[in-house]
């Protein structure tokens, strides 16, 4: 069965950074698409990014655009979020998510894939 597993999280200063990774599992990597989500305290599951795992293409939420980067290792099954000039907005726990489309999909609904999530807390 596909398996998500995110590690990396942890709490940092403002203006810090850090690296999730999600270690995939169960799925033929080439024929899906990976996100990052993220869920702070009392909101909604929001899109943070994706990639598609062949060609690499990329989306990113404007809020995270030019301080996140998505990446993928084939040969490792892993997916990163490097998060760069982190605020106390980004506090939240980080899911990662997959699915077979190759449309760009922000929503949770369009993700068939769950990791059970990793907190990320940024303080001022």
């Amino acid at each position: 069965q596909v398996k998500l597993v995110e590690s990396g999280g942890g709490l940092v200063q403002a203006g810090g950074s850090l690296r999730l990774s999600c270690a995939a599992s169960g799925l033929a990597i080439s024929g899906y698409t990976m996100a990052w989500f993220r869920q702070a305290p009392g909101k909604e599951r929001e899109f943070v990014a994706r990639i598609r795992w062949s060609g690499g293409s990329t989306y990113y939420a404007d809020s995270v655009k030019g301080r996140f980067t998505i990446s993928t290792d084939n040969a490792k099954h892993t997916v990163y979020l490097q998060m760069n000039s982190l605020e106390p907005e980004d506090t939240a726990v980080y899911f990662c998510a997959a699915d077979v489309s190759s449309r760009i999909l922000t929503t949770t609904r369009s993700y068939d894939y769950w990791g059970q999530g990793t907190q990320v807390t940024v303080s001022s």
